[in-house]
């Protein structure tokens, strides 16, 4: 009896030291794995550190893209912490001479680099990121909402200079243009007055202060990008030309005839940096949501294009 009874002990005492053996060793597969694990998040976040995008960028030029463009760079900046981007204006004829120069990464025009002044087209690189329509803005008290392209050029080239001679209230005429290296004033002289000088009146260098202007100002006009003519906002009137509005639809068609492209240019290749930054303004977050919120237009929509020369063909 007592000789059974070590014998059960013995067999107690062996099954005891066989569980603490696998107790143990499944304790050291556990720590293997942690330490696997431990090992690909220290490598996946190497990796994601490596591709996270560092810097600054400086872009800058026409005022008609300037919304669009401080949008897209705040959501940018918000995306790549990392990421630092001024945006500026100046004007288009600014943005291809800062570009050009190389003091600017991205130089934002309303017109094509091949009719910038002292411009060396074939160093640019174009890259066409919406279309924007302009039309005349006009101060409510002039008393017109449509005029027909003859009569626009005559209050642009100063042939008449009351609104009651056509079609308005008796109400002065005062020009407001935009600086002569204004992308905005070269789009509006070309296609909207077909190439005729404007009168002398007041000039002003960004979009926002004509709007002000002509706002303030009983009988002023100028011209502005739709992006300035913001949904009940009723300071400045949208002028038709020739009973036609400024709306996507007639620009994407052809009707309308005063718009342009919004280039940003790069001198060259851009920088890896820049490069991801004009992925993203023709990602759809900037083609479908940004451009229609801020009255711009998406350049695939349009069912015409236009070269350098001006000169429109179907698509």
């Amino acid at each position: 009896m007592k000789k059974k009874s070590l014998l059960t002990l013995g067999l107690l005492l062996a099954l005891s030291v066989i569980l603490v053996l696998g107790a143990c060793g499944n304790g050291s597969g556990s720590s293997s794995s942690s330490s696997s694990s431990s090992s690909s998040s220290s490598s996946s976040s190497s990796s994601s550190s490596s591709k996270a995008l560092s810097g600054k960028l400086t872009l800058g030029g026409s005022t008609a893209l300037q919304p669009l463009a401080a949008q897209a760079a705040k959501e940018f900046m918000a995306n790549n912490p990392n990421v630092q981007i001024d945006v500026q204006g100046g004007g288009s004829g600014t943005g291809l001479s800062q570009v050009q120069a190389g003091n600017f990464d991205i130089g934002d025009s309303d017109i094509f680099a091949e009719n910038g002044k002292n411009i060396d087209a074939k160093a640019l690189t174009d890259y066409k990121v919406a279309v924007v329509a302009m039309t005349a803005a006009v101060n409510p008290k002039a008393g017109v909402t449509n005029l027909s392209k003859a009569d626009l050029q005559k209050v642009f080239t100063g042939q008449v200079t009351n609104w009651s001679q056509v079609g308005g209230k008796n109400v002065k005429i005062t020009l407001v243009n935009r600086s002569a290296s204004s992308g905005t004033r070269k789009t509006f002289d070309q296609f909207a007055l077909d190439g005729k000088t404007p009168a002398n009146g007041i000039t002003q260098d960004s979009s926002n202060t004509v709007k002000k202007i002509v706002a303030q100002t009983p009988g002023a006009i100028g011209y502005l990008a739709l992006s300035y003519f913001t949904p009940g906002d009723k300071s400045v009137v949208a002028l038709s030309i020739d009973g036609v509005q400024a709306t996507e639809a007639n620009v994407a068609s052809g009707k309308f005839p005063v718009w342009a492209y919004e280039h940003m240019y790069t001198k060259g290749k851009p920088s890896a940096l820049a490069k991801a930054f004009l992925d993203y303004m023709m990602s759809s977050t900037v083609q479908t949501k940004d451009l229609s919120a801020q009255g711009y237009i998406a350049v695939d929509k349009l069912t015409v294009q236009r070269d350098a020369t001006g000169k429109i063909t179907a698509k």
